[in-house]
């Protein structure tokens, strides 16, 4: 098979050859984004797995279930996305939309994350979109642009855009969506919850940055090293329960993001009782956890950190890239908190 010669074509050559397929298709879609007019979306079913499509990006998915490759279209803008169907789909399943972290694709975040496998076995969708070379070039999502954390401009109305779309397609419950991400996918999620509080049921944001903590690259980067509380009233009026994991050795987002992450929450949600939990996993790390109660005794604020992480998701797979398999199962414990939680 020939590529042609645009920058993204070895390396898809290269994953290619090492029969890395859906890593390659991915690399694909990428270059004719950025090179050709009209960009991939009309090559969507190429991606798709299935007869005639490219191998699942798990080739130890059960019979029935599905890991394909589509294209939104909003605005003139496009937005790639897996979304993976559990064997045992059917209308009015939960929805679960994972945003990567800057140079991973969807594959690679599903490989590590093993969130389709929690998909299969508990009964909800997951929607991966993903980010391109052309939007950011190291694939990152444009968290701290201010075009980039408003209701219905830039990134956040594609991504609303598509989880409706999924929602209508596929029948979803729309009172048990959730979306949730790692480093700047975990900020963009953060931007969504804030911007869509009538979309999402709960937010789930792994060593991330809060919403309105960056207006530019120079605060980016000031912020991931320092941390910065945005003012007050930034962001949709309306509280939407958080989960935060954060590493305290994290180098790359600096653990204070994660703290203003959660007194943006307290904030929202009014004095709420605490309840502090210590814990080891069995040959792995210890972690702290931090839970916000209603008045009702249920979590709606949880902070873990994990002692002595870095900036990896916990618990994750070695099969993808920035896990930590020596954590607790961040995503185990972040679909525990989504589906106590219901959109009021």
């Amino acid at each position: 098979m020939k590529f042609p010669r645009y920058p993204g074509a070895m390396e898809a050559m290269k994953a290619f050859h090492s029969s890395r397929l859906t890593d390659a298709a991915e690399l694909v879609k990428d270059t004719l984004a950025t090179h050709l007019p009209g960009g991939a979306g009309s090559l969507s079913t190429m991606f798709t797995q299935g007869a005639g499509g490219v191998a699942s990006a798990d080739p130890s998915a059960p019979a029935g279930s599905s890991f394909a490759g589509q294209s939104f279209v909003h605005g003139g803008k496009s937005l790639h996305y897996r979304l993976y169907r559990p064997s045992s789909a059917q209308q009015g399943m939960p929805l679960v939309v994972m945003l990567h972290g800057c140079t991973q694709s969807a594959e690679d975040f599903a490989r590590g994350t093993q969130m389709n496998k929690l998909a299969e076995a508990q009964g909800f969708l997951v929607a991966y979109p993903s980010q391109t070379h052309a939007a950011n070039a190291q694939k990152c999502w444009n968290w701290f642009k201010p075009s980039d954390q408003q209701r219905d401009r830039g990134e956040p109305a594609l991504i609303a855009g598509l989880t409706r779309q999924i929602i209508a397609e596929q029948g979803c419950d729309p009172a048990r969506v959730y979306i949730a991400g790692l480093s700047a996918g975990g900020a963009a999620a953060a931007v969504m919850a804030s911007e869509y509080p009538d979309l999402y049921a709960a937010v789930g944001i792994h060593s991330g940055l809060p919403c309105g903590a960056a207006r530019d690259v120079s605060t980016a980067l000031m912020a991931m090293k320092q941390g910065h509380r945005p003012s007050a009233g930034t962001g949709t009026a309306g509280f939407v329960p958080v989960i935060t994991f954060h590493g305290d050795r994290d180098d790359t987002v600096a653990q204070v993001n994660s703290q203003n992450i959660i007194a943006a929450a307290t904030q929202a949600a009014g004095t709420l009782p605490i309840q502090i939990e210590n814990g080891q996993v069995a040959g792995g790390r210890s972690y702290t956890r931090e839970v916000s109660l209603n008045g009702a005794g249920e979590p709606v604020i949880e902070q873990w950190t994990i002692h002595g992480g870095g900036h990896a998701w916990s618990g994750g797979s070695s099969a993808g890239t920035y896990t930590d398999a020596k954590g607790p199962d961040a995503s185990a414990e972040m679909m525990r908190f989504f589906l106590a939680h219901r959109l009021r």
